[in-house]
């Protein structure tokens, strides 16, 4: 199974912010639409890094509510874990639990293609298993 699955299920929409925009305007986003991280952009919508949840928590510990006016740039985590849509859901679980981390955007030639988080990859393994057991049961019964 690769990543491409996960995403003809959920859907290809990632929610993106300029680097330039402030933590404030990220957490507000996040909020809107009930995700944990963003996609920040630079110039050209060039991927510059991405804005977690984690992140605001780090640099509120640090820097108390002044955070909130600093740019997105200053907290983001601007090393970014990729994968592809080739990309196989173990080797992507895999990549997420020694890296520890929750959500990896999906590049199809250098351009955004998607972003699956651990959410995703937990529900996709809950319906294999699902599917697996159903698959035991009719056999076991001669359905």
């Amino acid at each position: 199974m690769q990543v491409q699955e996960i995403l003809s299920k959920k859907g290809r929409e990632v929610v993106t912010i300029s680097q330039d925009r402030t933590v404030a305007d990220g957490l507000r986003l996040l909020h809107e639409r009930g995700i944990g991280a963003l996609v920040v952009t630079a110039a050209g919508d060039a991927l510059a890094g991405i804005f977690s949840e984690r992140d605001v928590v780090r640099a509120i510990g640090v820097h108390g509510a002044s955070a909130l006016a600093m740019p997105i740039a200053q907290v983001m985590s601007s090393t970014v874990t990729t994968c592809t849509e080739a990309t196989t859901i173990d080797s992507l679980m895999s990549l997420m639990t020694e890296r520890r981390i929750r959500h990896v955007p999906v590049l199809d030639d250098g351009a955004l293609a998607g972003m699956i988080s651990i959410g995703d990859v937990v529900k996709w393994r809950v319906d294999e298993l699902e599917n697996d057991k159903r698959d035991l049961i009719e056999y076991v019964t001669a359905r």
